[in-house]
């Protein structure tokens, strides 16, 4: 009898039996080894601007060589990707794509990091930690585009490799991650702390979804957990949820409510909060937190003005932090 296989990859810790995959659908036990269906073989890829992850901190206006896998190891109701993320790999248009030639488009199309996003990279997970490491090499800044439902052997493993992580906070409570998310929240917030531990540099994205986490109250307890472990610094990004997948039957998010979350994270101290999925709100601008000047003005993912000279306030010379170089 052929042994039982568990992944240590995630959370979910799968116990495979012979032939049967795990959560995220790519891995699976044969003849007693766990295999990845998706090595190399992405079924989404294309040049995105930065700020699209979003990064607001990170290289603006500059192109990211933007590519995903078929799976995920979460069950977003809401997710916007659904239909490479909710999938096997057998039901996905793939590529041959080895971590080497992901590193030669990008530096052909002239990009300056390589995002691994759209489903979650954490199920790529070797294909990703391959192609970053030839990517650094190459001097090119790797993005992880997660939401961070990882076990932390992996992730200590993969942080010296990664410059930035675009994480989703996608909400503050254990029911809200159960209910909407199939997963746990406590493992995800341990990992945020151990990227930002290492040096990687964190911007959080919380998508706020109608009746679900759009009570102040846990706004507020996701702006005061971010400046209690993280520090005031950390980005907050507030988006917009549009009906999407499961979830079509909901309206999307009130403007006034994002407006408010802003005010929320403000009024706890954070220094860069922003609102996502409304092109013109003041809240895509980043301002200068000691002197309130507009740094940059953003509409959609356009970069309109920059004021942001060697990572200080062009004004007052405040430190910004972020990768701006």
């Amino acid at each position: 009898m052929l042994p039982i296989v568990e992944c240590r990859l995630c959370h979910h810790r799968c116990r495979l039996d012979e032939g049967e995959r795990g959560q995220c659908r790519v891995r699976i036990n044969l003849d007693g080894k766990l295999y990845s269906l998706v090595y190399g073989k992405p079924c989404s890829v294309h040049i995105d601007p930065i700020e699209k992850k979003p990064l607001y901190h990170v290289l603006p206006a500059s192109a990211s060589f933007s590519l995903a896998t078929a799976g995920c190891n979460l069950r977003c109701k809401f997710c916007q990707n659904w239909q490479i993320s909710q999938s096997p790999p057998e039901e996905t248009e793939n590529i041959e794509l080895p971590p080497e030639s992901v590193v030669q488009e990008a530096l052909r199309n002239h990009c300056r990091s390589i995002a691994y996003t759209y489903s979650d990279p954490v199920i790529f997970y070797e294909y990703m930690l391959d192609t970053a490491k030839l990517a650094k090499q190459n001097g090119l800044i790797n993005i992880f585009r997660t939401a961070a439902f990882i076990e932390e052997e992996p992730l200590l493993e993969l942080c010296p490799f990664i410059q930035t992580a675009s994480v989703d906070l996608k909400g503050i409570t254990e029911e809200y991650y159960e209910k909407m998310c199939a997963a746990k929240l406590e493992p995800v917030l341990q990992a945020v702390k151990i990227m930002h531990r290492q040096g990687v540099w964190v911007e959080l994205t919380n998508l706020v979804v109608p009746t679900w986490n759009d009570k102040e109250k846990d706004i507020r307890d996701l702006c005061l957990w971010i400046k209690e472990n993280l520090g005031p610094d950390v980005p907050l990004h507030f988006s917009r949820f549009w009906p999407m997948h499961q979830l079509k039957s909901l309206p999307p998010t009130p403007e006034k409510t994002l407006t408010r979350a802003r005010e929320i994270g403000l009024e706890e101290g954070l220094h860069y909060v922003y609102v996502g999925n409304i092109p013109e709100h003041e809240g895509n601008n980043t301002y200068c937190p000691k002197d309130g000047k507009l740094l940059i003005r953003r509409i959609g993912y356009s970069i309109l003005e920059n004021n942001i000279i060697d990572g200080q306030c062009k004004f007052c010379g405040t430190h910004i932090p972020g990768l701006w170089a």
